[in-house]
This record gives C-alpha cells, structure tokens and sequence, in this order.
C-alpha cells in the first residue's frame, strides 16, 4: 500500500462524498473517501430513478455475486425513472433481526460504491461511517472489502471493535459487533452477527485488509483506540469542533453560547505530545483547509490534514447544485453562517448545519415539516419490559416516541437527519404526492472562509483547485485513466 496520505478527503453527509468525488481526488493523488451512510437508500433512489449514465448497472455487474446483483436490480430498478411526483419505493427500517433483502443491500450498496471510485486508477479509496449507526456495520465493511476499499475511517462512537471485524474478513470468517442497547440487563446478549458464508455464491481468494483510522476528539479517546481495540488501529483522525457534521460534545457541563451553541473550552483540546506518543499516524481535521494550516499540522507531527468542507461545495460532489450556488453565493458576500445545533441531532452529538432559507436549518421551516420517522439509521435500540429489543428515535412522532418509554424533553428541537441528508443530494423523498423533504446542509466553519477558492467572477471551482490552494501549488492535473482497476476476485464474478 502507498504512503499515508498528505490530504483525506472528508467523508461527509449521506453521498455528498460519493464516488465521483472520492475518485477524483484519489486519481489526484490524495485519499478519496466515500460516504458509507445509507447506501442502501442511495442505491436504491438511483436505480429507482433510471440509473441515470448506466453507473449502477455497471457497478453491479462487478459484483462477485451475480444472482444478488440480479434481484437488487429487478426488485428496485425503473426504466427511464418513477413517475415525476411519485415517491421512492421505502425499505424496511435497520434492526438488529434485519432480514435478508436488507443485508443484501447493505452489502451490495458499500462494494458499488467503492468499485466505481476506484475506476480507472490504482491510488487508494477509503470509506467512511458514523459508529452511532450499528445495524449495518457487517454487511457493509463485508461489502466495501469485496471491492478492494484501502482504508476505513469511522467517527462518532467508540469503535474499539472494528479492527477485529476487518481481521475476520480478510478470510471470509463470521464476524461479531456489539449492539448498544439501552436499559440491557448486564450480560443480556446484543451483539450483531454476520457469516459472509451464507451469502457467498462461489469460493472466494482471500481479502486485503484496509488500513483503519479512528476519528477522536480527545487524548483519551485516541488511547482507548490505540490500546483497547480488538485489532490493529492504523492511524488516527483528531477531528476539532470546528469540523462539520456531528461534533464530540464538549467535555464537562454543556454551556451553551448566546446563540445557543455548545461552548468548546480548554478541556476539549488535544495534547498534540501526548498524541505522538501513541506511535501512530495521525491528521488533523476541522479548519485544516488551507496551505498554512497544513504546514503547522506537519510541523506538530502530523501525516497530513482531514478536509471536508471545501470538498462538500467542489464541482465533483454530489451535493444539490441549488445549495451549493447559494451557500457559495452567500461566502462570496460574507453573509455565510454555521450554527453548531447542540440538540437537532438524534444521536445527541452537536451538529452545525449551513443556515440557508428554505431548508430544514431554518426552525420556521421545520417546524411545518409532520414528524415522521421512516428510514430509521439514528434510531436508538432500548430493551422494553418484555426482554425484547425495539427503537426508538427522538425526531419520531412525539406520541410513538413517549409510548416506547422515552421522555418528552428528549424530543424538543429533534430533526429527521436522515431524511434531510438524503434531500441534500437530490433523493427527496415525495409526501403525499405534493411535498418533497426539505434537505439540511451541514458543514464546518470553513464555510465562510470558501471564497478564497472561487474564481474573480464564478460560483465553482473543482477539487483540484482545492489540492492546489492546501498544497501551495498549482492545480494537479488530471492523469489519464488507467482501465477499469478492480480486486481480483471481481474480475470473473461467480457463475
């Protein structure tokens, strides 16, 4: 495997970093990173919308097992798209009992991913997930390795278990991960299992095992990582608040500022010494965008940077063309604004979203928006007086929600992520033939700092552009692709 990587690109939201993206700036010569967050969903909207440009079908035609390719495609795929105004065909919801259709996707969706962003090059592709999102942990890592994915790279929980998981897969063995269950009577079974023999349709070569970076806030967490884990962890992200999506919540007392945003003090600070002790790689992440901050990250040790944002709003992402123009726009007037939400998110984490008229970010808008929970990936697992496993999600229906035994105050001020994220890369779901969800743009601070990759006159600028400012370089130039490049076992699926 290549060396550490000089720059990660952030994997962000729910497909803003798909594989297009994450090609792009692996063929540049940094680590591309796709989002693994709802894949299944995201599959299944494309090919629900015509797999526009053939990518999906090409993807799953990769696939080493062709017959769960096939259902996938015959089961969710629309010639020529759904009827304008129709909405997307609904899944069942993760749980721990999920049944087969589900994890099929699950697997299915991560290897598509990852096996169109490693297209016409030989650099590395990461991947990355939210721990606080467990049901789909095994189906999905299977799914990522099948297609070759270099490195793996989870924030947002603890995910001391992981590197055990990739261990097993390498050799195609059954693979656990703790379930975390709320009010679980202490020694009470969760835990989560996945056998890739019982979905394998042929023999398979042994797997590569991808390199693992933990994302952590503090000296503590990254020691736990380094010293707790099941497995080898192979580097660290340390991501600080400023970064987008969800944050580490502040250490100690929550305060909060006149806006209402959770207050970082010196207790959240990283001891960057103490973090060289640990002997592993590292990067820094939330407001390293830039040439300046690169070097004063490789001055305290670091591999290299974390960036997200700047690639959120590059020409290559996925997200909506329509945010993207008006939170640029409003950069460019130096009217743009990142609110760090201390209660929005159902994971109870901080999560700063882009205000922007119009969208979920706006309270007035949201608050039009019917309570409805029907992708469920942030739902909670809790234990029920029965000794059976249920879920539960704050951004619920508060009456569904009360009479699963949460309590009211949890709900206040709760917004549906998942559909929102989904809205932000053009999968709105349709309500009732006349209401599309309203997306939520989340990102970091650098947001009002990303004029200085626009062009004198122009809305857009490329994530070559964005490599070329953090390096202090000219831009990159695009090498010409090599082939399709693909994992050996995927170049004869299984008959």
């Amino acid at each position: 495997m290549s060396n550490p990587p000089t720059i990660i690109q952030g994997g962000m939201g729910v497909a803003v970093s798909h594989w297009r993206l994450a090609q792009t700036v692996s063929r540049l010569g940094q680590l591309g990173v796709v989002s693994g967050t709802a894949l299944d969903q995201v599959l299944v909207r494309r090919l629900q919308d015509g797999d526009p440009g053939g990518h999906m079908r090409r993807g799953l035609d990769r696939f080493p097992f062709p017959h769960m390719a096939e259902r996938i495609w015959r089961s969710y795929y629309v010639s020529g798209g759904k009827a304008r105004g129709a909405a997307y065909k609904t899944l069942p919801m993760p749980v721990s009992t999920s049944n087969r259709e589900l994890q099929e996707l699950w697997i299915t969706a991560n290897f598509v991913e990852v096996v169109l962003a490693r297209e016409g090059h030989d650099y590395p592709v990461g991947i990355n997930y939210l721990e606080k999102v467990q049901i789909p942990h095994l189906c999905s890592l299977y799914g990522a390795m099948l297609a070759g994915v270099s490195y793996v790279i989870m924030g947002a929980g603890i995910p001391t278990k992981i590197p055990g998981v990739l261990d097993a897969f390498v050799h195609h063995e059954p693979a656990t991960y703790p379930l975390h269950v709320a009010g679980a009577p202490e020694g009470e079974r969760t835990t989560l299992r996945f056998d890739p023999g019982v979905f394998a349709e042929c023999a398979l070569p042994h797997l590569r095992r991808p390199k693992f970076l933990a994302i952590v806030a503090s000296n503590t967490l990254a020691a736990t990582m380094i010293k707790k884990s099941n497995g080898k962890v192979d580097g660290l992200v340390i991501e600080g608040p400023t970064a987008g999506g969800h944050n580490a919540p502040p250490r100690g007392k929550l305060q909060l500022n006149r806006r209402g945003e959770a207050i970082y003090g010196e207790r959240d600070r990283v001891d960057l010494a103490a973090l060289r002790e640990l002997g592993v790689p590292f990067w820094l992440a939330g407001g390293y965008g830039t040439a300046e901050s690169l070097h004063r990250a490789l001055a305290a040790g670091a591999a290299g940077v974390q960036v997200g944002t700047a690639f959120a709003f590059c020409a290559e992402s996925a997200l909506r063309e329509d945010y993207k123009r008006a939170l640029l726009r409003k950069a460019a007037a130096g009217d743009a604004d990142v609110f760090t939400d201390p209660v929005s998110s159902p994971t109870g984490f901080p999560f700063k979203a882009a205000q922007l008229e119009g969208s979920l970010s706006e309270y007035k808008a949201y608050a039009a928006r019917p309570r409805i929970c029907d992708l469920g990936f942030m739902r909670e697992a809790h234990w029920t007086d029965g000794g059976v496993i249920e879920y539960r999600c704050s951004a619920e229906p508060e009456a569904a929600y009360l009479a699963k035994g949460g309590k009211l105050e949890t709900t206040v001020g709760k917004k549906c992520l998942c559909n929102a994220l989904l809205a932000n890369v053009g999968y709105p779901q349709m309500r009732c033939g006349n209401r599309l969800e309203q997306g939520l743009i989340t990102a970091g601070d650098d947001l009002t700092t990303l004029a200085r990759f626009l062009p004198p006159a122009g809305l857009g600028y490329s994530a070559a552009d964005v490599i070329a400012t953090i390096l202090d370089e000219a831009a990159p130039e695009m090498p010409h692709a090599s082939g399709v490049t693909v994992p050996e076992l995927c170049a004869s699926p299984c008959d």
